[in-house]
């Protein structure tokens, strides 16, 4: 099993409240070494995007990846070329972050088609656009998707694209939402895991698509923190024994959160993260940051 530690980790902007600059420091000052953005980190930016991407640099944060693409496959005509306009803007935002992952989620649209090779299509001509530059595109299957929603479709429609930079984003919440099997991790090839996303929530179960997108947009918690525990310790595991190599980020959307001091909210992230690989993937190796681990591991005892 891979060893891990606290640079495996990262926050999503969306947990705290606050100006980027202010929500960089707190991820920092927590020990994190990354950071998730999302597009509207970038053009809500009182000095516009590009100050935005600067005060990022600035940081001296990794950038994990940049959300999110929405709604842009199973579309034609009008709708179709809207799309991919956008998607032209956010791969240029994504590039001049320097970040090497772009998460599309799968379509909510009515308009949508259900036909599986038109969606694989339009994702590899989306996975083409990033390819000059340099950035990888992982393909999420929402849990309130219209046609997919879990990893299995997702999976389906990227291996039918076939395309090297196009692979899928696993986000915890949706495969717990959709109880999707454990074993669907299996037929995934662990190269093509772009980005795996961390979070639980306080209930066992969330069985329409309606209580799935409102919890998911107002209530998750930080790993370790729900009634899901046993069940993201299995996750992570199996994706360290499948090989998955790549960082976690906290997907945390919490709308109490957001009504808290940032170094609170942060520190709640860091006590997920030293539980995540102390006690469960059990780094046994001495690795940079080893003092501040096991000051961590002290401290939650």
């Amino acid at each position: 099993m891979a060893h891990r530690h606290i640079a495996d980790f990262g926050m999503d902007t969306i947990s705290l409240a606050g100006p980027l600059a202010a929500k960089l420091a707190a991820i920092r000052e927590a020990g994190f070494g990354q950071v998730m953005l999302a597009a509207r980190d970038l053009v809500g930016h009182a000095g516009g995007w590009r100050a935005a991407v600067q005060e990022v640099r600035d940081s001296g944060l990794r950038v994990t990846g940049f959300q999110v693409l929405r709604d842009f496959e199973g579309l034609s005509g009008h709708l179709h070329d809207y799309k991919v306009e956008i998607a032209r803007s956010m791969l240029q935002m994504c590039a001049a972050l320097g970040s090497p992952v772009l998460l599309a989620c799968s379509s909510t649209s009515p308009h949508a088609s259900a036909d599986r090779d038109a969606i694989a299509r339009d994702l590899r001509k989306l996975a083409m656009m990033a390819l000059p530059l340099d950035i990888k595109v992982a393909f999420e299957g929402l849990s309130w998707g219209r046609h997919l929603n879990d990893l299995v479709g997702a999976w389906d429609v990227v291996r039918r694209a076939d395309c090297p930079n196009l692979g899928v984003g696993i986000d915890s919440y949706h495969s717990f939402a959709t109880e999707t099997p454990l074993d669907a991790l299996a037929e995934v090839d662990a190269e093509r895991i772009f980005l795996v996303q961390l979070s639980d929530f306080m209930w066992a179960r969330v069985p329409t698509p309606e209580e799935r997108k409102e919890t998911a947009r107002t209530f998750r918690v930080f790993p370790g923190e729900g009634v899901h525990s046993e069940a993201l310790q299995r996750l992570v595991i199996a994706l360290a024994a499948k090989g998955y190599r790549g960082d976690y980020s906290f997907e945390v959307f919490n709308d109490d959160y957001v009504q808290l001091p940032l170094e609170t909210v942060a520190e709640r992230a860091r006590r997920s993260a030293a539980w995540l690989a102390e006690d469960v993937l059990r780094r046994a190796v001495p690795l940079p940051g080893q003092a501040f681990m096991t000051a961590t591991a002290r401290t939650l005892r």
